[in-house]
């Protein structure tokens, strides 16, 4: 099925720390897909901008798409590099033209799509003029219209191109009203809606509870197997395991009912039912302290539930991360993550770059600049060669430490994080 994708727009003033903050929030809290346009800059060409779409993307799993007015494939290219899944490009002359043909060459027409500015009584033949010569000749692979999104006429104009061109037609709507949001869905074809989000007000699996009933269809959790057909204990629940996605670290253990599972189906919240109180509660309704569906899984025998979650805060009632640090017998294992490891040293060497120590060797690197740690990573990627010629690999795993720590002090002063390492490298994969 082919669901509406709801597109919350990120807020373009906020601080880096309060961008990655509400990509999360957006995120867990339903939203298909991110939007973000700070106009001011991408006019100047600010770098600021592209920093603050990979703190977007390192915040969030799910899609982003950026507006600009682009001049040069360059552009496009940074901001794809970026993470962002589409680039929405304003093309007020046709200056820029070239560009985008290189990028849909380049990267996939599907990833370019047009943003057009309509005004309040759109003439339909020159917007169907512009929009078919953007997709048949110019590499566009989809059209987001900007206008009065409750005028009749705005509406129709999106239907009207998704018909004749048959490509994805988003449009911007500057309200996170659910009963608005329907009312303009069902009066209209699109494949997508930005919806403006001046601030964290907004629950996008209400929203799609709602456009659900109103025979909308969305992108909501729906459970293969019924709950029926779960074995239950003998107090008619079903225990839950609840860990975290990222690191698979067991949170705690708790019960649900048929009610609490459909709640949490329903909200993307996990809820349980509390035994002691005899009652439903969402987990961080009194702390703050939520757990954000990511997937159920049910075992083979049907009685006992997977929870894989986002958790903000901690689990444990006692501000413990999780409910199970009461060691009762360890046998002496090595338990190391090697991506634990490089984050780690990672996260050690950003701190030397924040809080500089007297006497630091990776200080001294960061202040004689980006030449002299250019040299080094050079340096020991030549050791790396060297000692690849010894029969004895001893000498090429120290080199090969040496030249890791040294590339991890170039991704610091750079920017570029293991995560988006690892993104690239699955992308590729």
């Amino acid at each position: 099925m082919e669901y509406i994708k709801l597109i919350a727009r990120m807020p373009a003033d906020a601080s880096p720390e309060q961008t990655e903050e509400t990509a999360r929030y957006f995120d867990n809290c339903g939203a298909d897909e991110l939007y973000y346009y700070d106009a001011q800059s991408f006019e100047e060409g600010k770098e600021e901008d592209i920093k603050i779409m990979q703190a977007i993307c390192r915040s969030a799993d799910i899609p982003l798409n950026v507006c600009a007015k682009v001049k040069r494939f360059e552009d496009v290219k940074k901001m794809i590099y970026a993470g962002a899944k589409r680039v929405f490009i304003k093309t007020e002359s046709e200056d820029n033209l070239d560009a985008v043909k290189e990028a849909s060459d380049r990267f996939g027409a599907d990833r370019i799509y047009l943003y057009l500015e309509m005004g309040n009584s759109p003439d339909m033949e020159s917007c169907l003029l512009r929009s078919r010569k953007a997709v048949e000749e110019e590499g566009f692979g989809g059209i987001v219209l900007a206008g009065d999104f409750m005028d009749s006429s705005y509406v129709q104009a999106a239907d009207f191109l998704k018909v004749k061109l048959d490509v994805p037609v988003f449009i911007m709507a500057e309200t996170v009203d659910a009963v608005v949001t329907a009312d303009l869905l069902k009066m209209s074809m699109a494949s997508g809606v930005v919806l403006g989000c001046p601030e964290k007000v907004s629950d996008f699996m209400e929203i799609k509870q709602y456009l659900k009933t109103q025979k909308l269809p969305v992108n909501t959790f729906e459970t293969a197997i019924a709950f029926e057909d779960f074995k239950l204990n003998s107090d008619g629940m079903i225990p839950v395991i609840t860990q975290d996605y990222k690191t698979g670290e067991v949170l705690m253990l708790a019960y649900m009912t048929k009610e609490s599972f459909e709640k949490t189906i329903a909200t993307g919240k996990m809820t349980y039912y509390s035994r002691s109180r005899q009652e439903l509660w969402t987990k961080g309704d009194t702390s703050g302290h939520y757990q954000y569906v990511k997937s159920l899984t049910l075992d083979c025998d049907n009685d006992t539930i997977l929870a894989k979650v986002a958790q903000i805060g901690a689990a444990c009632h006692t501000g413990s991360r999780t409910c199970f640090f009461k060691e009762l017998v360890r046998k002496e294992y090595d338990d190391r993550n090697p991506l634990a490891v490089f984050e780690d040293v990672f996260a050690t060497i950003l701190d030397r770059k924040e809080h500089p120590k007297e006497g630091s060797y990776t200080n001294y690197l960061f202040d004689k600049g980006i030449d002299k740690i250019l040299k080094k990573v050079g340096e020991e990627a030549t050791e790396i060669v060297i000692a690849s010629k010894n029969p004895d690999a001893e000498e090429l795993k120290y080199e090969i430490c040496d030249f890791l720590y040294h590339m991890m002090v170039l991704m610091a002063d750079r920017g570029v994080t293991w995560k988006d390492i690892t993104d690239e490298l699955a992308q590729r994969h």
